[in-house]
């Protein structure tokens, strides 16, 4: 087999094994501006403009760990906070490995933080020990609002 043959070759399969749910430059770059747009809503206090965006990546995107948290703390922001937990632990499976570049950080509520990434596709932060303080937080709330009944 000639070398460019191979070439072609190992193309094709590293797409075959990546599947449908391999995101494309383009994706990314639709997905990075959505999260931000978004972030920047939740940030404003603009939930419901934040929420709808969230729901179409997550429509788009379901086990986007970055989308889920986010969406996780605009729930927090709204006091939903079992409804908050179950996003959170669908993402915390899903974050693994997942790279982030954090551009700001926002505390909802004094439980659970948002992260707005910059343009960067990957990044120096790992994702599920952030998202697992938040599962741990939203959880103590639970607890204590259990506990003042």
């Amino acid at each position: 087999m000639r070398p460019w043959a191979r070439w072609w070759v190992a193309i094709f399969l590293g797409l075959l094994l990546a599947g449908p749910g391999a995101v494309t430059a383009q994706d990314q770059g639709y997905l990075t501006k959505m999260l931000i747009k978004s972030y920047d809503l939740l940030q404003a206090g603009k939930l419901d403009q934040a929420e709808k965006i969230y729901q179409e990546v997550l429509q788009k995107y379901p086990d986007q760990p970055l989308a889920l948290n986010n969406m996780g703390a605009l729930l927090v922001k709204k006091k939903d906070y079992q409804q908050a937990l179950s996003y959170l632990e669908k993402a915390l499976p899903k974050a693994a490995g997942y790279q982030v570049m954090v551009n700001q950080v926002c505390d909802v509520e004094g439980i659970c933080m948002a992260f707005r990434p910059l343009d960067a596709v990957y990044g120096n932060q790992d994702l599920q020990p952030l998202i697992k303080l938040n599962v741990d937080l939203v959880r103590a709330k639970l607890e204590a609002e259990k506990g003042a009944k």
